[in-house]
């Protein structure tokens, strides 16, 4: 088997090498760069010849000698490989590192005091990751989930996710969203008043983008979800910090001159308090009187397990000022990225124009997997199986905190998939963090959710990732480090 000749494979315009030399030196450097991978076969020597516009012989010359120098194998009828023993480029990635005028960068970025997510990529490789946002890949109902795939790529379904979509959305999905979501949430809303999103940090940043140009600071929780600072700031809005107590977001802390303020009142992300009746009364009373819009973040509304679900400020308010943001990725998927917003139809209209300029709209075909998976049921058998599943981690882990962290102050909460921590003053919980990371612990540094990263006394621990059988002997491991600490 061979390929046509890779187009970045080009011989120098001047060179004072053979032929040969030539094209072992363009080989090489693809291979030291990784941009022939060691799986595939290298073009035949007639391909590359014509492609080089030299002899087959000279060619397989070159051929020869990378192998001659370990860098090619070659196997019987099937042509040349990478050789995949062959060590990468560290060498001469080194070599090159020593000359600093090819790793500048021509330009020059200002800091954009955006928060990064701080977690290892192999945060599943740790043997205690308690940090939020993951879930259990066990807990995913793979097989309803093939079977709605299966659905949505038959013949009969192609043109409904095969043609170009503009900026539309699915009606099946905002249909069975509709029905079977945000009624639960004692939301309804039209067709015309919902779009999808890439997620809700996706959802965010639309908002903040269409926003932005009033010019009027946008407030949000402190501590609060650092996502939503990222999606504010970046699309170009000043940011005001309002504190959290024991009820959730404080209105009376909210400034007048608002255009926005960002609240997460089913678990306060990241205290998980949730906000009391008369907050979420008197929140909505602030912004008829003061003139701001509200963005509810729902996420995790249906983890409740002591208590039942607090009604969303979307279905209280009577004025039409609350923006209501949702996101199937704890419920669903995290990697399936796929969110909503609802508001009025003028909001959403132009949401609909600024994310077809950022994206056109989320993959239709995923959009009607989603939508045959809410339909066929599957969606409330697998939101049933997890809620059973976190509450029995939320109790355990519930009993683990409280037989092993009682020096630390934890934040009552009704449910959600984690736990606010707070230490005494001078606890240091990022110093805390590093020693538990090297102990295979990781856990989510407190400082990163405040607005100006001043307090670093608390840390979260989230639970959705870890079984019920290792959520003690982690908090064991916690609790050791939290004492020599102490």
């Amino acid at each position: 088997m061979s390929l046509t000749a890779p187009k970045f494979l080009r011989l120098p315009k001047s060179s004072t090498l053979s032929l040969r030399d030539q094209i072992c030196e363009v080989v090489s450097a693809a291979i030291t760069a990784e941009s022939l991978a060691p799986g595939r076969p290298l073009p035949s020597c007639r391909e590359l010849a014509e492609q080089f516009g030299v002899s087959r012989n000279t060619v397989f010359a070159a051929y020869n000698r990378l192998i001659d120098l370990e860098l090619l194998i070659s196997r019987d009828r099937s042509g040349y490989f990478v050789n995949p023993q062959m060590v990468s480029l560290k060498k001469a990635s080194e070599i090159k590192a020593d000359d600093n005028t090819a790793a500048l960068c021509p330009v020059v970025f200002q800091p954009n005091n955006l928060m990064p997510v701080v977690n290892p990529l192999d945060w599943n490789s740790y043997p205690y990751p308690f940090i939020y946002n993951q879930i259990d890949p066990e807990l995913f109902p793979v097989d309803s989930w093939r079977e709605c795939t299966r659905q949505a790529l038959g013949r009969k379904q192609m043109p409904t996710w095969a043609n170009d979509s503009v900026e539309s959305d699915s009606p099946q999905l905002i249909q069975q969203l509709r029905q079977r979501l945000l009624n639960t949430r004692g939301i309804y809303a039209e067709e015309d008043e919902i779009l999808i999103t890439l997620g809700s940090q996706n959802a965010l940043f639309i908002l903040g983008t269409i926003f932005a140009p009033n010019r009027k600071p946008v407030a949000l929780e402190d501590p609060g979800f650092f996502g939503a600072r990222n999606a504010f700031r970046l699309s170009g809005n000043e940011l005001i910090g309002v504190p959290v107590d024991k009820d959730g977001l404080i209105p009376s802390a909210i400034p007048k001159g608002c255009q926005l303020v960002f609240t997460t009142p089913s678990h306060q992300f990241p205290t998980m308090v949730t906000m009391s009746q008369g907050r979420r009364e008197e929140l909505i009373a602030s912004a008829t009187e003061k003139d701001f819009m509200i963005i509810e973040d729902d996420y995790e509304a249906e983890m409740n397990y002591v208590t039942k679900s607090s009604p969303s400020l979307r279905s209280m308010d009577q004025s039409g000022r609350v923006i209501y943001v949702g996101s199937l990725s704890k419920t669903v998927s995290p990697g399936l990225r796929l969110g909503f917003i609802v508001a009025h139809r003028d909001i959403i209209r132009e949401a609909r124009v600024a994310r077809g300029v950022m994206m056109r709209h989320p993959p239709t075909i995923v959009q009607e997997i989603l939508a045959l998976f809410f339909r066929l049921g599957h969606y409330d058998a697998h939101l049933r199986n997890i809620e059973r599943r976190y509450e029995k981690r939320w109790h355990a882990m519930t009993t683990a905190l409280s037989n092993h962290l009682g020096m630390l102050q934890r934040t009552a909460s009704k449910g959600g998939t984690s736990f606010w921590l707070t230490g005494p003053e001078g606890f240091d919980a990022a110093e805390l963090a590093l020693r538990l990371r090297a102990r295979g612990v990781l856990v989510d540094r407190g400082r990163d959710y405040f607005l100006n990263y001043d307090n670093n006394r608390s840390f979260r621990l989230g639970f959705a990732y870890v079984p019920v059988s290792k959520l003690e002997a982690g908090v064991r491991i916690i609790a050791d480090e939290v004492l020599a600490a102490l």
